[in-house]
C-alpha cells in the first residue's frame, strides 16, 4: 500500500497528461502530494523529502507554464518533471538522507533501524528509483529528439523502469535479510 501511495501523484500526473492540460495534471499531482504531507503531519510522521520535493517540482513547472510559456509540449513538461524528481532523488542521496530511509524508519522497529545494513538497503533502493527516474527522463528525451519514435516508446520505458524499481524495492530487503540473517530492513513495504 505504501508504494501505491508514494506513486499516486506521479500516476495521476501521467494519466491526466493523456486526457487534460499539463497545468491541470500538475495541479492535481501537487494537491495529492500536499494531502499526503498533511496526513503525515496529522499522524505525527515526518515530512518526507520526496513529498516536499515533488510539490516543489510540480509547482515550479506549473508556474512556468502559467507565467512563462503556456505552449510547452506535453513531452517537455514530462521531461521537466522527470528532471526535477531526478534532482530531488540525487539530492537526498548526496546529503546522506536517501529518501527511502524516511519511509523505512516508519515501518521498522528501532533495533532494525540501527542495523548496519539498514542504511545500505535504503541507499540501494533510493538508487534504484533514481535509476528508474533517469530511464524515464531518457525515454522522454528520446521521444522528443527522435521524431520517428512513437509516443508509446516513452510510456513503455516509464512502465518498465517503474515496475523494475517496485520489484527491486520489494525483493531486495528480503534477499538481504535471508543472505545475512538479519530482520528485513524494508524501505518501501507494500503493506
Amino acid at each position: 500500500m505504501t508504494i501505491f501511495l508514494i506513486l499516486a501523484p506521479y500516476g495521476v500526473f501521467a494519466t491526466l497528461m493523456l486526457v487534460t492540460s499539463a497545468t491541470v495534471s500538475l495541479l492535481c499531482a501537487t494537491l495529492i502530494c500536499l494531502t499526503f504531507i498533511a496526513f503525515d503531519i496529522a499522524r505525527g510522521r515526518s515530512i518526507k523529502i520526496l513529498g516536499v520535493g515533488s510539490v516543489i517540482v510540480f509547482t515550479a513547472v506549473g508556474f512556468y507554464l502559467t507565467f512563462v510559456d503556456a505552449t510547452a509540449s506535453g513531452i517537455a513538461v514530462k521531461i521537466a518533471v522527470d528532471a526535477g524528481i531526478l534532482l530531488v532523488s540525487l539530492t537526498s542521496i548526496l546529503i546522506g538522507q536517501p529518501f527511502a530511509r524516511q519511509y523505512a524508519l516508519e515501518q521498522v522497529d528501532a533495533e532494525t533501524a540501527k542495523l548496519p545494513g539498514f542504511i545500505t538497503v535504503n541507499y540501494l533502493i533510493t538508487g534504484a528509483w533514481t535509476a528508474a527516474t533517469l530511464l524515464m527522463l531518457i525515454g522522454n528525451l528520446a521521444v522528443l529528439y527522435v521524431p520517428a519514435l512513437p509516443l508509446w516508446t516513452g510510456l513503455l520505458i516509464a512502465f518498465a523502469a517503474r515496475n523494475a524499481a517496485v520489484g527491486f524495492t520489494r525483493w531486495y530487503p528480503h534477499y538481504r535479510a535471508a543472505k545475512y540473517g538479519t530482520p528485513s530492513a524494508s524501505a518501501l513495504p507494500s503493506h
